[in-house]
């Protein structure tokens, strides 16, 4: 039995994040965070290539977003994307009061994204509950840190409202 334990990840990942994904075949936490911050990197620079080399190409990866829905596989995850990072709106988000959860291949991080979502003279400020998991995977070459699975909600139900509202008018994400 693996043992898990928490570890607090200091700064943040957002607009000034690095793309790191060379060094995403760290093992260990190394790793691990080399491939989130190249998540982050990728998501608020809108580079599609990038954001689907962090996810891990298989049929049952995960994200579930604020607006409700579930997707499985890299192709809705990287469509969602693509509509997101082509799309009128723009959105930023940055990922802090990081904790890691490491065990074996598995590490999940969870914290909270604060951003903004930006149509025209609409601006909805962010705050999401998140988290991402990364496993080791075989890669190309070597094993390597990608996303399987990621989780993001909204506490605050007038916010969500907000949101939904101007992403549904907006016809950029489904």
């Amino acid at each position: 039995m693996t043992s898990l334990h928490g570890t607090p990840v200091p700064g943040e990942f957002g607009r000034e994040a690095a793309n790191r994904l060379k060094d995403a075949a760290a093992p260990g936490l190394d790793g691990a965070l080399a491939a989130l911050e190249s998540f982050y990197h990728a998501f608020n620079r809108r580079d599609d290539t990038l954001l689907a080399a962090v996810w891990a190409d298989a049929p049952l990866v995960q994200l579930n977003n604020p607006l409700g829905g579930i997707l499985r596989g890299i192709g809705p995850i990287t469509e969602l994307y693509a509509r997101v990072f082509h799309g009128p709106a723009r959105v930023w988000v940055a990922f802090s009061d990081v904790v890691a959860f490491e065990g074996g291949d598995m590490i999940a991080f969870a914290g909270r994204e604060t951003g903004e979502f930006v149509l025209g003279e609409t601006v909805i400020p962010l705050h999401i509950r998140t988290s991402r998991v990364f496993a080791r995977v075989e890669g190309e070459t070597t094993r390597c840190w990608r996303q399987v699975h990621h989780h993001g909600s909204i506490d605050d139900a007038g916010l969500l409202g907000r949101y939904q509202r101007a992403v549904r008018g907006a016809d950029t994400i489904s």
